[in-house]
């Protein structure tokens, strides 16, 4: 008899259920209960140990879109600027670009994901060489599977995900690899081929050329030992001008001097070399007094010759006759007088000989200085006449100079553009840009502490259920009531079930 009948024959009223009859299945199907909720935990520790704490999962994001115009390659300095706009269809090629079967190849090859094994090895040929392209093929086929290319709505941005169970390193090692090759590809593709190359090698031509072009105007500045001729003949025309005025200035002094040493030589022919200074009248003081000092000398010397001798000696005579002429002097110098007169330089003739020496000096300094002034003159002059060819060549070479400066500018401006355009495009900043970079995982794709919990919560929750489970496909009677209310008869006795 099943529960409807029980139902029935109670007259349709359900039994108040108590605690105890809810939980009493449990307890009944306990086994069933405990063998379910060790089953599922240990499948959780088992899941959370050996699945959740080894999957790891890498991501990126590409964006399609950018702000940055590629400069059109011309011939000029200045390049025009194309504008490229983003639409629904170049999207869904990056996309399919980004799951290109060559690059997976050379991720799977690059990471090392076509070393694991799996069952399909099995059937794989015994050729080493075809066995590896084809393990190769299974593990980019298995890569396309497990790659995740996906666009969000409304926006230019890709979102590419990679999930593996084992090392960190492994999917974000397929990332790095599948940008890096997705940027190159782009690049093959979007950027005009042998540009680059192309001015680079311009580039050293023009170096070469620029370099040859200062090496002769070098060559010029030393073997002519002239750095600047057109500014050293700017110079020296100056210089030839102050020459001049100089040379004139030197001329006319010397005419000057010549004027003035006529003069002077007419003004010194009648100007007396010397002019009387004084005039003095002296009386011969000095003179009689010489005269009768020498008086008295002799009648001294008189006296003692007669001591001696006697008047006729001779000696006695001179001596006479000297003191005669004394005194005949003495009387002829007594009414006399003397005129002193003194004299000196004129001072006009001095003035107008050291006016002539000076005069005659200052001739021969402007002479000299003419004369050295006209040989500076005729030397610069012939130097200005070797400067105006040399200004002339070294223009030449100038120019020759600025004209390789300019191409090599120009192509260096070129291949500038050039190798930053490349260097953008390489690192995704064209009309693409990796966004987000692949980065190695540092935590599982999935908490293995919610794994478990979840897992322990399921436990619970089946093994509940399995004990309930167990009670509805269970039709047997349990009790004395179970007996008396489903088949209305009264229980007699009741013998207890045996442990075996």
């Amino acid at each position: 008899m099943n529960r409807q009948n029980q139902k029935n024959m109670t007259g349709g009223q359900e039994p108040e259920l108590s605690m105890r009859d809810m939980l009493a299945p449990l307890f009944r199907h306990r086994r069933t209960v405990i063998w379910t909720f060790s089953l599922v935990f240990v499948a959780t520790i088992l899941l959370a140990w050996l699945w959740a704490s080894n999957y790891y999962v890498a991501t990126m994001q590409v964006v399609v879109e950018q702000d940055r115009s590629d400069p059109t390659v011309t011939a000029g300095q200045d390049a025009t600027v194309a504008n490229k706009g983003v639409t629904l269809d170049q999207v869904t090629s990056e996309m399919a670009l980004l799951q290109g079967e060559d690059m997976l190849r050379s991720v799977t090859k690059t990471c090392g994901l076509d070393k694991s094994w799996s069952p399909s090895d099995l059937f794989l040929p015994s050729d080493p060489a075809r066995r590896q392209i084809m393990k190769q093929e299974h593990a980019a086929r298995r890569l396309a599977k497990k790659l995740t290319v996906e666009a969000e709505k409304t926006s230019d941005v890709i979102d590419i995900s990679y999930g593996r169970l084992g090392e960190p390193e492994t999917p974000a090692c397929v990332l790095q690899n599948l940008s890096k090759l997705y940027v190159d590809k782009h690049l093959q593709l979007l950027r005009p081929a042998g540009s680059s190359d192309f001015f680079a090698d311009e580039t050293k031509k023009a170096r070469k050329a620029l370099a040859e072009a200062e090496a002769r105007l070098t060559g010029f500045s030393q073997k002519a030992g002239v750095a600047a001729p057109d500014l050293m003949r700017t110079d020296m025309a100056q210089q030839v001008a102050l020459s001049e005025a100089a040379l004139n200035q030197a001329q006319q002094a010397a005419a000057a001097d010549h004027k003035r040493m006529d003069d002077l030589k007419k003004q010194m022919s009648s100007t007396p070399a010397r002019a009387t200074a004084a005039e003095a009248q002296l009386a011969p003081n000095l003179l009689l007094e010489n005269l009768n000092t020498a008086l008295l000398a002799a009648e001294v010397k008189k006296t003692q010759l007669l001591l001696k001798y006697d008047p006729s000696y001779p000696l006695v005579q001179e001596v006479d006759q000297e003191i005669a002429e004394t005194k005949a002097a003495i009387a002829k110098a007594e009414p006399e007088k003397y005129l002193n007169i003194t004299t000196d330089r004129d001072l006009t003739y001095e003035y107008l000989r050291q006016d002539m020496a000076k005069t005659e000096a200052d001739l021969a300094s402007a002479q000299a200085t003419a004369a050295t002034l006209t040989g500076n003159i005729r030397q610069m002059r012939a130097q200005m006449v070797q400067l105006d060819g040399q200004a002339v060549e070294q223009a030449a070479l100038i120019r020759d100079t600025k004209a390789a400066e300019a191409n090599y500018l120009l192509y260096l401006t070129k291949s500038e553009e050039e190798r930053t355009s490349d260097a953008l495009d390489k690192r995704g900043i064209a009309n693409v840009a990796i966004a987000v970079p692949p980065v190695v995982p540092a935590l599982p794709a999935h908490s293995p502490l919610l794994v478990f919990a979840l897992g322990f919560l399921g436990a619970i929750l089946l093994g509940i259920g399995s004990g309930y489970l167990a009670e509805h496909l269970d039709q047997s009677l349990r009790t004395p009531d179970e007996v008396t209310k489903t088949l209305g008869i009264p229980v007699l006795a009741v013998v207890p079930k045996k442990a075996a």
